[in-house]
Order: C-alpha cells, then sequence, then structure tokens
C-alpha cells in the first residue's frame, strides 16, 4: 500500500536528482536541453559532468535529431525540454529519427499539463501522450511523484530503445514510500489501494490514474469509503506498454472503471484502458481529464478545479456509475 506523506516534490526534481546518480554509475550518459536547463532540473547533471551535457539553444528540432546521432553512435541520451515542445513542435523528428531508428534517446520531458498553471495556454501540453503513444516501439512514462519518477528513470534509462518520460512543474505530495517505490517495475501497472469490502467482496469500482492524478484518486477514494462506496485505485505509471492484465482483472472483478489525467480525455489513459476493455471484457467507464479544451493561465489548483481534475470530480464520475 502507497503512503501519502506531507512532504512535496516536483517529478522535474526527481529527475535532476536521477540524473546525477545515473551519471555516477553509467559513464555512457550524455544529457541535452534546449536552453531550459534550469527548468527541467537538467543544469543538475551540467554542474557535475559538463562534458556529457549539451544545450542545444531554443531549437527542439535540432536538439532531438542531434540526440539521435549520439544515441546511434553508442550513447544512452536523454534529452530535455517543455512537453509541448518536445512532443509538439519536435513530433516528426521524433517519430522519423528516433522512433524509426528505435535510438536509445529518452525524451524526458517537464511542464506537462495544466498544473503548468501562470505559462498558460500555449504551454500546456494535454495531447503529449496521445501523440507519443502512437510511434511504434516508444515506451510512454507518466510518474505520480518524485520517489516513482526516480525508480521509473533508472529503469527507463537502463532499457535499449527510445522512451517518453512526461514530468511536472508543480511540486507533487510523495505519494510512495521509498521501499514501495523501489518495488515498481516498468509496464506494470501497481494496485496502490484494493477497496476490498469487509465482508471480503470486492470493491464498488476502480479508478486507474497516472501522473498526478493517482494522489487525487486516493484521496478521492478515501472520502468515498465515508459513504460506504469503496474502489479500487491503480498507478497506471506506463502508458506504453499497458498493464492489461491488471485492467481486465479490475473490470472483471468490479465491473466500473474511472480514468484520472492530467491530459486530454482523447488519446490518453482513458483512451488507452478504454480499448483493452471494448476487446477483453467491456464494462460501464468514465474519463476524468482535459476535456476537449484549451487551458489558461492562473494558478495551479485553480485550474485543476475549473477543468475538472480534482479529488470532487473523480468522487462525481464514480458516483456516476455505482
Amino acid at each position: 500500500m502507497a503512503d501519502v506523506k506531507q512532504e512535496k516534490m516536483a517529478t522535474r526534481q526527481a529527475y535532476g536528482k536521477a540524473l546525477v546518480e545515473i551519471g555516477a554509475e553509467n559513464p555512457n550518459l550524455v544529457v541535452m536541453d534546449a536552453d531550459l536547463s534550469k527548468s527541467t532540473m537538467t543544469a543538475e547533471f551540467a554542474k557535475v559532468y559538463p562534458k556529457r551535457f549539451f544545450d542545444m539553444g531554443i531549437a527542439e528540432q535540432n536538439l532531438y535529431a542531434t540526440a539521435c546521432g549520439i544515441a546511434l553512435s553508442g550513447k544512452v541520451v536523454c534529452a530535455s525540454t517543455f512537453a509541448m515542445f518536445a512532443a509538439g513542435r519536435a513530433f516528426e523528428i521524433i517519430r522519423n529519427s528516433i522512433g524509426y531508428t528505435h535510438a536509445n534517446v529518452k525524451i524526458c520531458a517537464t511542464h506537462a499539463g495544466i498544473t503548468v498553471g501562470e505559462d498558460g495556454a500555449s504551454h500546456q501540453t494535454f495531447e503529449d501522450i496521445a501523440l507519443m503513444r502512437t510511434i511504434p516501439g516508444m515506451t510512454v512514462i507518466n510518474p505520480s511523484d518524485g520517489a516513482s519518477a526516480r525508480t521509473l528513470l533508472h529503469q527507463a534509462i537502463a532499457m535499449d530503445g527510445p522512451a517518453y518520460v512526461r514530468l511536472g512543474r508543480a511540486a507533487v505530495p510523495t505519494f510512495y514510500t521509498d521501499e514501495m517505490a523501489a518495488k515498481i517495475q516498468l509496464g506494470k501497472g501497481v494496485c496502490v489501494r484494493d477497496g476490498q469490502k469487509a465482508d471480503g467482496s470486492c470493491a464498488d469500482a476502480t479508478v486507474i490514474a497516472t501522473g498526478i492524478m493517482v494522489n487525487e484518486a486516493m484521496m478521492a477514494a478515501e472520502k468515498l469509503a465515508e459513504e460506504g462506496i469503496e474502489i479500487r485505485v491503480i498507478d497506471m505509471h506506463t502508458i506504453k506498454p499497458l498493464d492489461k492484465d491488471i485492467i481486465i482483472k479490475a473490470a472483471k472483478e468490479t465491473g466500473v472503471i474511472v480514468t484520472a489525467e492530467e491530459h486530454s480525455v482523447i488519446g490518453g489513459l482513458g483512451s488507452a484502458v478504454a480499448e483493452v476493455t471494448a476487446q477483453e471484457c467491456p464494462v460501464k467507464m468514465a474519463m476524468v481529464g482535459q476535456q476537449d479544451t484549451f487551458g489558461e493561465s492562473g494558478k495551479p489548483e485553480e485550474l485543476k478545479a475549473k477543468y475538472g481534475m480534482t479529488v470532487a470530480d473523480v468522487e462525481k464520475a464514480v458516483k456516476k456509475l455505482v
């Protein structure tokens, strides 16, 4: 069982720390950025390993094309910028240069989703998971907190081939204990709350969440339990390859699935889960996330409330189906 702690850390901060750790273990690691190293936290790596760090300037397509070339020469590359400019502006380069050649490049994109906040609609990407999961052979990862981000980054960098790692700007509660985080496996969802009832029967519904919405789902579960509604909560930190087994098991045992993501409900986690249930075990579903709109500038928590990505929204979605 995961545990919500008081301390907070942005997943981009965990990324910066993980790079320094992995850099000490792996002399083959190269880190690159597009003039945003202090924001993406790659500056932490640059301080310690300046000869293995390259700032490509505000030229995202050049960043990923060069990263591909370096990777194909035998290095493992982590290349970072904001998610909007990685998945958006550089998509064709990532698809044709990195994806097609199966280059060992980790696209570690920060400042994803509505919690970019004051940066506004031009920087709030809700399409990146949808875009990246369509690329053949691309692993897509969305950690829920700093502890899980560290574990998943170690595994992503150790694996061969391209990966997209989605990281956030805002500090979020440290959800996993260090012991639990160490057990996380790439491609395997984590049941962080079973929701089994006192009489031994299964939960009334399952919430499959990713990224910052895992914490929202857990808080929603606690509130719903007070009303006699028990829910299972699954952290789907890896969107691709998707853990189909844990989805099918939840569908069969609980009969209701709600997905929760800080991303568009079109093409993201909700769509990925629905693709599985539609073919394997059709159940009632609802999707909490960005509802086919752009964002706007504002405080992260206010924006989450306005665009329907809060504890209350998860509760509402569950109650509508059970």
